[in-house]
C-alpha cells in the first residue's frame, strides 16, 4: 500500500511540473502602457485567459511549442511563441470603426455597439502632430471646430454656431474639469496635452450618462497610463515668432507600483500679434498600485498655469491692413488650475466591475478683461470717459463617481449604474477701474483702481446624480441602449456687499432639477457594417454668472434640447477604406440669451428657440503606395425659431433667420505619405475649410470664411545609437492666408480675431525604452 501512495504521489509531482504556468503582461508598443483585458489563447484550441487590470496575465500550459494568439480592440493582432515569461507589445491598428471608446459608457466599448456619433483621436495621430495647442487636434475630427483665440485660449463649434455659451462638456478621465455653472470656454487651457494618451468626442446631447451642458459635444481627455518598463520622452519646438516650448514625460513600474508622469513649459514672447507674451506650465503625475489581481488603485494629480496678455480683436480697418497691434497693453488673465483624483477599480468576477472615484478640484482666475474695456457716451454720442474692471472666480470642489457594471445572460444584455456627487464652492469680485485714454491717438494708455466694487459674492453649488443604462440584444447583432439620468443642482448665493451698495437680494436660492432620457438602436451588419438611430436630450441650467449678474432682474430657468440622429458605417477593401455619415436634428428651446434693453443695457431671458440640422461624414482611406487619406467635415443649418432684438427702441424679430456665426459648411482633410523606400519618414499636408457666415441676426452682413493648408514632415530613427530620435519641421498656413479665426458682429460694425500667418516651427525629441 505505501509503495501504491508514494507512486501516486510521484505521477501527481510529474503532472505538477509539466503543467507549467505562463506568466506575461501585454504593453501598447508606443506608450508601454498596460493593456487592459487583452485576450491571451493557445492557437487551435480553448484555452485562454485575459489581462487584470495591470496587464498581466497566468496561464497553465505546458507545451512550449504551442503558439499563443494576443489581441484586444484596437490593436493589431499578435502571434508569439510560449514562454514562461513574457512581455507582449501589441502594436494599435489605424484610428478605425473598432477602436475602443470610454466617453459612451465610461468603459471600453467597441464602437459598434455605441448607437452615437462618436470621433476618436489616437495617441498615434498626438505623437505625429506635434501640437502646439489642443484646437490643432481637434479640428482633426469631423464636425468640430474649435476656434483658436491666441495662447491656448479658444472657443468651439461642434453642431452649433461659433459660441462661448455653456453648450460643451470638458473631461478628464470622465471627470468634468469644471463644476456646473461655472463653464468656461477657455477651460481647455487647463489641460496638459503632453500628459493625454487620446480624446474622444460624443458628439450631439449626452446628458443621460454625463449631466448639464453636453449639448454640443462632450469631449474627454484621457490621461496617460504608467509604463509596464521604463519609457520616457523628452521634446523641445519653437516657431519663427519667438514661441519656445519644452517637454518631459515617463514612466516605469517599480515592483508593483506603476507611476508616469508628464509636464510641459510654454514661453511667447515678441510674437507676431502685439501684447500677445504668454507663459504656461503644466504638470501631471499618475501612480497605480494592484491590490491584488482584481482591484488596482490610481492616484492622479495635474496642475496647470497660465499667464498671458490679451489684447483684444482687431477692426476691419487694422485687420484687413494686417495691422496687428492692439489698442492697450495692460489687459491679461492668470489662471492657476489643480486637479486631483483616486481611482478605485475592482472587479468582483468576469460579469461585474465597479469603480470609485474621489476627486478634488481647486481653481483661480483673475484676470482684466479686454472685453470689458468699452467707452461711455451721451446721447449725442460724445465721449465722457472710458471704463473697466478687474475681476476674479474662485472655486474648489470634493465629489465623487462611483459606477458599477454587470452583464447579464438575459438577451447579452448589460446594466450600468452610478451616482455623481459634486460640492463646488465659488467665490466671485469684480472692482471697477476708470480707464486713462489717448482719445486722438483712439489708444487707452492705463488704467485707475478705484476700489468700487461692482460685484462680491459667494456662491455654494451642489449637484447630485443618478444615472442608468441598459443594453440588451433582443436579435442577433441588433442592440438596444436605453438611459436616464436625474439631476439636482443647487445654487445658493450669499451677497457680501452691503444692502445699499447692490442691486442683489443679500441671500438666494435657486434650484434647477431635470430627468434627461435616451434611447438608441444599433445594427452590426457585419464585414464593417452598421447603422444605429437614438434620440438623446441635453440640459444647460443658468450659469452663476449670467444669475446673478448686476444687470439680472428676472429668474431664468433651465434651457432644454432634444436630439434625433441617424447614422451608419461600412468598411470596404479590408476596411482599408472606411466611411462614417451622420445625420442629426436638434432642437433648442428656452434658450439663454442675452437681450438689449430700451435703457441700451442687457438682460439675460429665456427668449429663443432655435433649430439646428446637419449631416457629418468621415472617410478614412488606409495606406495605397504609402498614401493615406482622411476627409471629413459637416454641412449644417443653424436657424432661429424665436428670436428679436431691440434696436431704436423696437423690438424685431428674427425667427427663420440664420444663426450669427453659423457656417454652413466646415471641412478637415489630410493626406499623408510614408514612403517604404525611406523607413521612419513621413509628411502631410492638411486643408481646414470653413463655410460663409452671418455676423448679424439681420442676416445683412457676412464673414467669406477661409481655406487654410498646414504642412506637416518628420523624420523618426527606429534603429542603431539614435534610435528614438525624432526631427520634425511644420508650416502652418501654408500659403499665408489673412484670416480670422471668428468674426463678431455688433452696432458699431464688426471685430476680428486674427489668426497667425504663415509660421514655421522646427522640433525634436527623443523617445526611450527599456524592453
Amino acid at each position: 500500500m505505501k509503495y501504491f501512495i508514494v507512486f501516486c504521489f510521484a505521477i501527481a509531482f510529474t503532472l505538477q511540473a509539466s503543467a507549467q504556468k505562463i506568466r506575461g503582461v501585454v504593453v501598447d508598443a508606443q506608450t508601454q502602457a498596460p493593456v487592459v483585458g487583452a485576450s491571451i489563447r493557445v492557437k487551435g484550441s480553448k484555452l485562454g485567459t485575459s489581462t487584470d487590470l495591470s496587464g498581466k496575465f497566468i496561464l497553465a500550459h505546458k507545451n512550449k511549442t504551442d503558439s499563443l494568439m494576443v489581441s484586444c480592440t484596437g490593436y493589431g493582432t499578435c502571434c508569439i511563441r510560449c514562454d514562461s515569461s513574457l512581455t507582449v507589445q501589441l502594436k494599435p491598428v489605424i484610428a478605425g470603426l473598432e477602436e475602443v471608446v470610454v466617453t459612451a459608457g465610461r468603459q471600453e466599448q467597441p464602437r459598434k455597439d455605441i448607437p452615437a456619433a462618436i470621433s476618436k483621436i489616437s495617441s498615434n495621430t498626438i505623437r505625429e502632430a506635434h501640437a502646439t495647442a489642443p484646437y490643432q487636434l481637434l479640428n482633426k475630427v469631423a464636425g468640430v471646430y474649435m476656434v483658436n483665440l491666441g495662447n491656448e485660449q479658444h472657443t468651439m463649434a461642434i453642431r452649433q454656431p461659433i459660441t462661448y455659451n455653456a453648450l460643451y462638456l470638458y473631461m478628464e478621465d470622465g471627470i468634468p474639469i469644471r463644476p456646473t455653472g461655472i463653464f468656461n470656454h477657455n477651460a481647455l487651457y487647463e489641460i496638459n496635452t503632453d500628459g493625454i494618451r487620446d480624446i474622444e468626442v460624443i458628439k450631439g446631447p449626452a446628458s443621460s450618462l454625463y449631466g448639464s451642458n453636453s449639448i454640443g459635444a462632450a469631449v474627454n481627455f484621457n490621461t496617460a497610463k504608467e509604463s509596464v518598463t521604463p519609457a520616457g520622452q523628452i521634446n523641445v519646438q519653437g516657431d519663427k515668432y519667438h514661441y519656445l516650448r519644452a517637454g518631459i514625460q515617463g514612466g516605469l513600474t517599480a515592483g508593483k507600483v506603476g507611476f508616469y508622469m508628464a509636464g510641459y513649459a510654454t514661453h511667447q514672447e515678441k510674437g507676431w500679434q502685439d501684447y500677445t507674451d504668454f507663459d504656461k506650465y503644466s504638470l501631471s503625475a499618475k501612480v497605480s498600485y494592484p491590490l491584488g489581481a482584481d482591484s488596482k488603485l490610481t492616484v492622479y494629480g495635474t496642475y496647470n498655469y497660465l499667464n498671458t496678455q490679451t489684447p483684444g480683436n482687431l477692426d476691419s480697418a487694422r485687420f484687413y491692413n494686417r495691422s496687428y497691434s492692439s489698442n492697450q497693453r495692460f489687459a491679461y488673465r492668470r489662471v492657476n488650475a489643480f486637479r486631483a483624483s483616486s481611482r478605485l477599480d475592482h472587479n468582483w468576477n468576469d460579469d461585474n466591475h465597479t469603480f470609485l472615484t474621489l476627486f478634488y478640484r481647486n481653481n483661480s482666475t483673475g484676470q482684466l478683461p479686454s472685453y470689458y474695456i468699452s467707452d461711455v457716451r451721451n446721447n449725442k454720442g460724445q465721449y465722457l470717459k472710458s471704463t473697466g474692471q478687474i475681476n476674479e472666480l474662485s472655486f474648489y470642489s470634493f465629489g465623487l463617481l462611483a459606477q458599477h457594471t454587470v452583464k447579464l445572460n438575459f438577451m447579452h444584455s448589460q446594466l450600468i449604474a452610478g451616482i455623481y456627487l459634486d460640492n463646488s464652492p465659488s467665490s466671485f469680485y469684480a472692482n471697477f477701474l476708470n480707464i486713462k485714454k489717448d482719445i486722438a491717438a483712439q489708444y487707452y494708455t492705463g488704467y485707475i483702481n478705484t476700489d468700487s466694487l461692482i460685484d462680491n459674492y459667494k456662491i455654494h453649488l451642489f449637484n447630485a446624480a443618478s444615472y442608468v443604462q441598459y443594453m440588451a440584444e433582443p436579435v442577433k447583432r441588433i442592440k438596444i441602449t436605453a438611459g436616464l439620468r436625474y439631476d439636482l443642482l443647487v445654487y445658493n448665493f450669499d451677497n457680501q456687499l452691503p444692502p445699499l451698495k447692490t442691486k442683489y437680494k443679500q441671500q438666494e436660492h435657486n434650484r434647477y432639477d431635470v430627468l434627461a432620457p435616451k434611447l438608441g438602436v444599433t445594427y452590426d451588419l457585419q464585414k464593417g457594417r452598421g447603422v444605429y438611430a437614438n434620440f438623446s436630450m441635453g440640459f444647460q441650467p443658468p450659469e452663476t454668472n449670467t444669475l446673478y449678474n448686476s444687470r439680472q432682474l428676472t429668474p431664468l430657468k433651465q434651457a432644454t434640447y432634444n436630439n434625433y440622429e441617424l447614422g451608419g458605417w461600412t468598411s470596404l477593401f479590408s476596411q482599408k477604406i472606411r466611411f462614417e455619415l451622420t445625420a442629426y436634428y436638434l432642437q433648442g428651446k428656452d434658450e439663454i440669451i442675452s437681450l438689449l434693453q430700451a435703457d441700451n443695457t442687457t438682460q439675460y431671458a429665456n427668449a429663443a428657440a432655435t433649430t439646428h440640422k446637419g449631416l457629418e461624414y468621415n472617410l478614412l482611406v488606409g495606406s495605397v503606395k504609402s498614401l493615406a487619406f482622411r476627409i471629413g467635415g459637416t454641412f449644417a443649418s443653424h436657424t432661429f425659431n424665436k428670436y428679436s432684438e431691440i434696436s431704436a427702441g423696437k423690438s424685431i424679430g428674427y425667427d427663420g433667420h440664420q444663426m450669427t456665426n453659423a457656417p454652413k459648411w466646415i471641412a478637415n482633410s489630410e493626406i499623408t505619405w510614408k514612403p517604404a523606400f525611406i523607413a521612419g519618414f513621413r509628411t502631410g499636408v492638411e486643408w481646414q475649410h470653413l463655410g460663409k457666415y452671418f455676423t448679424n441676426a439681420a442676416n445683412t452682413k457676412t464673414y467669406s470664411g477661409y481655406d487654410l493648408f498646414n504642412l506637416r514632415t518628420a523624420y523618426r530613427i527606429s534603429s542603431g545609437s539614435a534610435k528614438g530620435l525624432e526631427v520634425w519641421f511644420n508650416v502652418m498656413n501654408l500659403t499665408n492666408k489673412l484670416y480670422a479665426t471668428t468674426v463678431t458682429g455688433n452696432s458699431y460694425g464688426d471685430t476680428y480675431t486674427a489668426a497667425p500667418p504663415r509660421t514655421f516651427s522646427l522640433g525634436i525629441s527623443h523617445s526611450v525604452s527599456k524592453l
